[in-house]
């Protein structure tokens, strides 16, 4: 992989390679972008190899007030930054947030009212019926994969209620995937986005419905996140301490990462599960980084789920332990893995607090993931779930 790009689509096309970010100015004049605003956070911002890609464009602005979970009201600053210097496309550098804030803006340009106006699934939700502006996608995470993915995600700044917009119109055009981006990335963000990435993948493929294509993405997606997020982890750490890298090694598991990311957020058009909606309800009654809540809850859902799904599980099982002989292998290599790349064991352990319990669940319960679970969820299931992941 070092030294190569390559070129796929699905059905965003995707340049993957180290370098591929040099292709940024190219990709903005083919698709007829004169002026274009930088869509980031205020850590990406800061970081060397920013200025030099900034620079590189003409004519083009920069909006960095995006941080943690991404809110209504950054979507509005980044509305008004983009109107005030005039940009007809958006490339959006960093992980999910500014990704889904980039999406987010590009669709109240030319659309009238209210972002949450366009709610998915609301009733009376107004239609993407106007021009929705270019965006071009730097991933510098391997996480969400919303790179790839035809929803934003935004937060109510004062429920922190998570609001999702959809719309095949807010798939990037083109990402430019390149494994240099995340070679600096702190070993904590890359083992939570990480998580993300895995669980994913997996309620993907133990999602209800027939979707073998997805299927097929999500076990591949998993033995991507099988052979390299451990590495991921690895190098991070070492590189932190000022040890020496095997730069190659370190671009290869990097690279593998993305695509695992990418490929989770292919497959999820399936459905996601009860994991997800856990984790939603951390993320908006204690603001928890999402892929970090994923990452906690992630075995005490599996384990809710095992019996319903036993062959499945195999499946998963054996694309992590070739020899698996039930699909508790599978939970049992969640937990090994979570462990040994520093994701927090329990609830407790993220500074929860047994009395939240009630809203976390009331706020579970309403989310729209888990009805595609492989098992029922029912509210007294939530708190079974909630009390497993304090436990262990």
């Amino acid at each position: 992989m070092p030294g190569s790009i390559y070129t796929y689509s699905f059905p965003t096309r995707i340049r993957f390679g180290p370098g591929a970010r040099h292709q940024l100015a190219q990709v903005l004049a083919d698709l007829g972008v004169t002026r274009s605003l930088i869509v980031t956070d205020r850590d990406v911002v800061k970081l060397p190899w920013f200025e030099p890609i900034a620079a590189g464009l003409k004519n083009a602005a920069t909006f960095s007030g995006v941080w943690g979970n991404p809110v209504l009201s950054q979507v509005e600053a980044g509305l008004a930054a983009l109107r005030a210097c005039g940009a007809d496309g958006i490339v959006a550098i960093g992980g999910g947030a500014p990704v889904d804030v980039a999406k987010a803006i590009a669709l109240m340009v030319h659309h009238p009212g209210q972002l949450f106006d366009y709610e998915d699934g609301k009733p009376d939700a107004r239609p993407v019926d106007q021009p929705v502006l270019p965006i071009v996608a730097l991933p510098t995470t391997a996480g969400t994969g919303s790179e790839v993915g035809r929803s934003a995600v935004i937060s109510d700044d004062q429920t922190h209620a998570k609001k999702i917009i959809f719309d095949p119109q807010l798939l990037p055009q083109v990402v430019l995937a390149d494994p240099k981006l995340l070679l600096g990335l702190p070993a904590s963000i890359t083992a939570a986005t990480g998580m993300d990435a895995l669980t994913h993948l997996v309620e993907a493929f133990l999602a209800k419905g027939f979707n073998p294509l997805c299927d097929g993405i999500a076990l591949e997606g998993i033995h991507l996140v099988a052979q390299h997020l451990r590495d991921s982890v690895r190098f991070a750490r070492r590189r932190a301490a000022g040890e020496s890298v095997d730069t190659e090694a370190h671009l290869t598991a990097r690279g593998g990462m993305l695509n695992a990311a990418m490929m989770g957020a292919i497959a999820f058009q399936k459905g996601l599960g009860v994991t997800h909606s856990c984790a939603h309800a951390l993320s908006t009654v204690c603001d928890t980084h999402h892929g970090l809540a994923n990452g906690v809850m992630l075995p005490a859902a599996m384990r809710f789920n095992l019996a319903a799904a036993p062959d499945a599980f195999l499946r998963m099982a054996r694309v992590v332990e070739p020899g698996a002989t039930s699909g508790v292998a599978f939970i049992d290599w969640i937990l090994a893995l979570r462990a040994e790349i520093g994701i927090p064991a329990t609830l407790a352990d993220l500074g929860v607090s047994p009395e939240q319990v009630d809203r976390l669940v009331a706020v579970a319960l309403d989310d729209g993931c888990h009805p595609l679970n492989p098992r029922p969820v029912a509210k007294p299931d939530f708190y079974a779930i909630y009390r497993d992941a304090f436990a262990a």
